[in-house]
């Protein structure tokens, strides 16, 4: 009994070590990857930054929109306004070279597209006229809702100065319509209410 006892504190032991040196393994690895993953995040956000809003080099946090952005969310003003579940994610002004502030990305997502959330990027010209707008994060299905990232869809924004847009899929007319990818209703209302978040926060939000 007493050597049973003896050999189970041993694997106990053997286990703990086992954990321990597995733990402080995937920390150390973690430390090592944690600053070029985020670097390499912060990357692909400039690159997308830079295609909608093509006059800019450099992108700066807008001055007290984290505090803006909590305050209507918190509110509930944004779920108010009847595009799903919307959210503003960031607001940035976008610089020339000079340093003169040409246009803003507003960062914005609609979690109702048919993979879960859409998050994209939308460029607006000193005018408030949408320049581009950019996937940065889609789940959805690749040959349908996956068509959202082709210019044949996210292009028919660029040029846009409206309070709202609709997604039709009757062929768009109006300037305000948006027409729908085929066979992805869901993915093209999704992407063009989280563009109509960041139009409500272009025209009500930023001064």
């Amino acid at each position: 009994m007493a050597a049973s006892k003896s050999g189970f504190m041993k694997d106990a032991l053997i286990l703990f070590a086992i954990t321990l040196v597995s733990g402080a393994c995937l920390g150390f690895v973690y430390d090592l990857t944690k600053g070029p993953i985020e670097q390499a995040t912060i990357d692909k956000n400039n690159r997308t930054y830079q295609e909608v809003l093509s006059t800019a080099n450099t992108f700066t946090e807008v001055e007290g929109s984290v505090e803006k952005i909590a305050e209507i969310t918190e509110s509930g003003e944004l779920a108010g306004l009847g595009f799903g579940g919307i959210e503003i994610e960031s607001v940035l002004a976008g610089s020339d070279a000079s340093g003169a502030v040409v246009g803003h990305v507003i960062n914005s997502l609609s979690n109702d597209s048919y993979g879960g959330a859409v998050k994209i990027s939308v460029g607006f010209d000193a005018e408030g006229t949408i320049t581009g707008v950019g996937i940065r994060e889609i789940s959805d299905t690749p040959g349908l809702g996956l068509k959202a990232k082709e210019p044949e869809f996210k292009d028919q924004y660029i040029g846009k100065n409206v309070e709202s847009l609709v997604v039709t899929k009757m062929g768009a007319s109006a300037e305000n319509e948006i027409d729908a990818i085929s066979g992805a209703t869901v993915t093209s209302s999704a992407t063009t209410n989280a563009v109509n978040a960041a139009l409500y926060y272009l025209h009500n939000c930023l001064n």
